[in-house]
């Protein structure tokens, strides 16, 4: 089913215009980790789009990596490139959790629906003598067991903390990064916020 990119226009629109590079660029490079369909074409090329007014005054050229694991099938994701795309595209394999690009050769990173994906799942859960282990479960919904709680949140902050340093290494100064993730608990959002708020700490020190 083909769901409509009209809820996140507004939000890429104003990220992308907070782009703030040279006035001499010639060339931008985005990074998107992939959520094959047309939902995720229709979004960069709006990106695009929005850049090229910014910046009306120069005659930009834009290459995008999609980037998945290893083991995606990247040609089918080739298949599927709008044949009118205004765009050159590129695959880059390799877990988003850690470096990917070269320091300083990003300009606009965006993730959709992927960073609550762990890395890997938590040890702890897979040792029969840990408190945490989950016996018979894949997930931690309905658990009762706060070493489980803990494991997961233990994994998802080491995870998130391996992503942001990444990012912050390979986006160029005044780039932006765009993550939408399906939040439904607020301590949720809380955490991801303060995780945010630590590395911009961190970058201001």
């Amino acid at each position: 089913m083909k769901m409509e990119p009209k809820p996140t226009s507004c939000e890429l629109t104003v990220a992308a215009r907070s782009v703030n590079t040279s006035s001499s660029l010639r060339w931008i490079t985005a990074v998107i980790v992939i959520e094959v369909g047309p939902n995720i074409f229709i979004a960069m090329q709006h990106v695009v789009q929005v850049l090229k007014d910014k910046y009306r005054d120069n005659i930009l050229e834009f290459q995008i990596f999609f980037n998945d694991h290893v083991t995606n099938d990247f040609n089918a994701l080739f298949r599927s490139l709008p044949i009118d795309r205004s765009y050159y595209a590129f695959g880059a394999p390799g877990s988003f959790h850690g470096r990917l690009f070269p320091s300083r050769s990003i300009h606009f990173a965006h993730s959709s629906y992927a960073i609550h994906w762990l890395s890997k799942c938590p040890e702890e859960l897979l040792d029969e003598n840990s408190p945490a282990w989950n016996k018979g479960m894949i997930h931690y919904i309905g658990s009762s067991n706060v070493g489980v709680l803990n494991a997961y949140v233990s994994q998802f902050e080491k995870d998130m903390e391996m992503l942001l340093n990444a990012r912050a290494e390979e986006i160029v100064e005044g780039g932006m990064m765009v993550l939408i993730s399906p939040f439904t608990n607020n301590s949720l959002t809380e955490f991801f916020g303060s995780s945010l708020m630590d590395l911009v700490n961190e970058v201001s020190n």
